[in-house]
C-alpha cells in the first residue's frame, strides 16, 4: 500500500509539473529545426508557421534550417534534444517514414525518439524542366529518354523527389539519369542555368519558377490534376495509371517531451491552420492545410511507414 501511495504521490506531482510546464509555455524562444535548405517547400511553409506561433504565443518562434543527408542530420539533432517543447521539428515523409527503409542504419528511430504533434500538410510533387527542353509532357520526356538512355539528367533534391524518380523509372521503362542534390536552392539553380534539364520537386518551390516562365510543368504526382497548378496534368493522366506520391509535413517534439505542451502546440496550430486566411496563405504557397491530433498523426506516420518500406523493398532502392 506504501508503494501504491508513493507512485501516486510520484504520479500527480509528474501531472503537476507538466501542467505548471504547459501554463509557462513558452518562457523563451522556440527553435524549429527544419531538415532542409532555406527555400525548400518544407522550409517555406514552417517559416509561416513559426510566424503565426510567435504572434499567438507572445515568444520568438524560428526556424533552424540543418539540412544534410535526406533530412537525417537535423533529424537526429531534433531527436537528441531536450524534451522541454523548446526544439521541435518540421518531420516530412522522407525523414520520418521513407528514411528508415533507404539507409543501412539510423541514430534516431523516427517512432521511438518522437512525439507527434500535429500534421500540417500535403505538398504534391512536380517533374518539370528548363524551357529549352524540348518535350512538354510525359509521353515527351518518355520518348526523349528512350531516344537517349541514361543522358537525360533528372535532379533530386529530396528523398521524396527520389521515390518519385525511381517509381517513374520502374513505371514508364524511362532510362533517365538522376542527380541528387542537398536541396532545392542549388538544383533549381542548375535546372534554370540549364545545367540539367530536369528536376522533381515541391509544388510549393516549383511554382513560382513555373508562373515567372523560367520552369515548365510536365506533371504533377497526385492522382489527378490540382487546383495548386492549374493546367498540368498529374502523371496517372498521362499514361501511367495509379502513379501517385503525396509529401507532407508534421510538427514533432522529442520524445518526452510534457504531454500539456504537446496537446498546447496541437491546439494553437490547430487554430492557425483553420483560420481562413493561413488556409489561403498556405494554398498559395502550394501547400495543402492538414490538421489533426497528436494520436491520428501517430497512426498515419505508421501507416506511411508501412506503405513506403514495402514499396522501398520491392524496388530495392538504397540511398547513395
Amino acid at each position: 500500500m506504501k508503494i501504491l501511495k508513493s507512485l501516486a504521490v510520484i504520479t500527480a506531482l509528474a501531472a503537476a509539473c507538466s501542467a505548471a510546464s504547459a501554463q509557462s509555455y513558452p518562457s523563451k524562444p522556440v527553435k524549429i529545426i527544419v531538415p532542409y535548405q532555406a527555400g525548400q517547400g518544407t522550409d517555406v511553409a514552417t517559416r509561416h508557421f513559426a510566424d503565426q506561433l510567435t504572434k499567438s504565443l507572445g515568444q520568438n518562434f524560428f526556424v533552424e534550417n540543418r539540412p544534410g543527408a535526406g533530412g537525417n542530420i537535423g533529424t537526429e539533432a531534433a531527436a537528441k534534444s531536450a524534451p522541454d517543447g523548446y526544439t521541435l521539428i518540421m518531420g516530412t515523409v522522407a525523414t520520418h517514414s521513407m528514411n528508415q527503409h533507404m539507409y543501412t542504419s539510423l541514430s534516431f528511430d523516427p517512432e521511438k525518439d518522437f512525439e507527434p504533434v500535429i500534421l500540417t500538410g500535403m505538398l504534391p510533387m512536380v517533374i518539370s524542366a528548363n524551357p529549352s527542353f524540348p518535350g512538354n509532357s510525359i509521353a515527351d520526356l518518355i520518348a526523349a529518354a528512350k531516344a537517349a538512355p541514361n543522358t537525360l539528367n533528372v535532379a533530386m533534391p529530396s528523398t521524396t523527389a527520389r521515390i518519385v524518380y525511381e517509381l517513374f523509372k520502374q513505371r514508364s521503362g524511362a532510362p533517365v539519369f538522376g542527380v541528387a542534390y542537398k536541396g532545392s536552392a542549388t538544383s533549381m539553380t542548375e535546372v534554370i542555368g540549364g545545367q540539367v534539364p530536369l528536376t522533381i520537386d515541391t509544388v510549393t518551390a516549383t511554382r513560382p519558377h513555373v508562373a515567372s516562365g523560367r520552369l515548365k510543368a510536365l506533371a504533377i504526382t497526385t492522382l489527378k490534376s490540382s487546383e495548386l497548378l492549374p493546367g498540368v496534368k498529374s502523371v496517372a493522366e498521362q499514361g501511367l495509371p495509379g502513379f501517385e506520391v503525396t509529401a507532407w509535413n508534421a510538427l514533432y517534439a522529442p520524445k518526452g517531451t510534457p504531454r500539456a505542451i504537446v496537446d498546447q502546440l496541437n491546439a494553437e496550430m490547430a487554430k492557425i491552420i483553420a483560420q481562413p486566411e493561413t488556409r489561403q496563405r498556405l494554398l498559395s504557397l502550394g501547400f495543402e492545410p492538414a490538421s489533426g491530433t497528436p494520436q491520428q498523426l501517430a497512426e498515419f506516420g505508421r501507416a506511411e511507414r508501412e506503405k513506403w518500406g514495402q514499396l522501398i523493398k520491392a524496388a530495392g532502392i538504397r540511398a547513395n
